[in-house]
């Protein structure tokens, strides 16, 4: 009899705690579906909606982006032209427009659009460089029409300038002074497009 008292009072545990057990199981059922309703609360418009809102903000930064380069591309060829009629000398166009009284002091303009041209010399590099995103482009593409429209110069006029122009004693100073000019516009430019992305 000492024997089935001692079993008994043993198994009385197990079966707690397998009822405790069942218990918990049945609580964790229970409480699953509802963690995961909670996890998928946002109804499918809101979600199509906000993926929508992102292409679309996507889309439009891939826009602006592609326009910048395209008025950067433009604006360099520009200022590239400029900056080759402005090298060749004034003997040049008295020779190719003997008509236009202005030829040796304007070129190929008209005097009274000089003014301008000479501002457009004076305002592209800085707003090249304020298309740029960073200030490593912004010098490359603000000094590129400069440095073409040398190289240009100096390829067709060897025959009486000479090859050695470029690094001449009395010209040197001069083609440095025309580089660093339109590096300081497009640094200013970048500099600018900083200050209002700040404000």
């Amino acid at each position: 009899m000492p024997s089935t008292s001692t079993n008994v009072s043993e198994i009385q545990p197990i079966s707690t705690i397998d009822t405790k057990e069942t218990a918990s199981e049945s609580d964790t059922q229970k409480l699953t579906p509802k963690t995961a309703t909670s996890e998928n609360t946002t109804p499918p418009a809101k979600q199509a909606e906000s993926t929508g809102r992102r292409l679309k903000q996507a889309l439009h930064k891939i826009t602006t982006e592609k326009n910048t380069n395209i008025a950067t591309i433009v604006l360099l060829i520009f200022e590239t032209t400029l900056v080759a009629l402005a090298l060749i000398p004034a003997q040049m166009w008295t020779r190719l427009l003997p008509q236009s009284s202005g030829a040796a002091l304007n070129g190929p303009f008209p005097p009274t659009i000089a003014p301008l041209i000479a501002v457009l010399l004076y305002l592209l590099p800085a707003l090249i460089g304020f298309l740029c995103r960073d200030w490593k482009r912004a010098l490359l593409f603000a000094t590129l029409p400069a440095w073409i429209g040398l190289g240009f110069f100096l390829a067709a006029a060897t025959s009486k300038i000479g090859i050695f122009y470029l690094v001449s004693a009395d010209h040197v100073k001069e083609n440095v002074s025309v580089l660093e000019l339109f590096a300081v516009l497009g640094g200013m430019g970048w500099l600018t497009r900083q200050f209002f992305k700040l404000r």
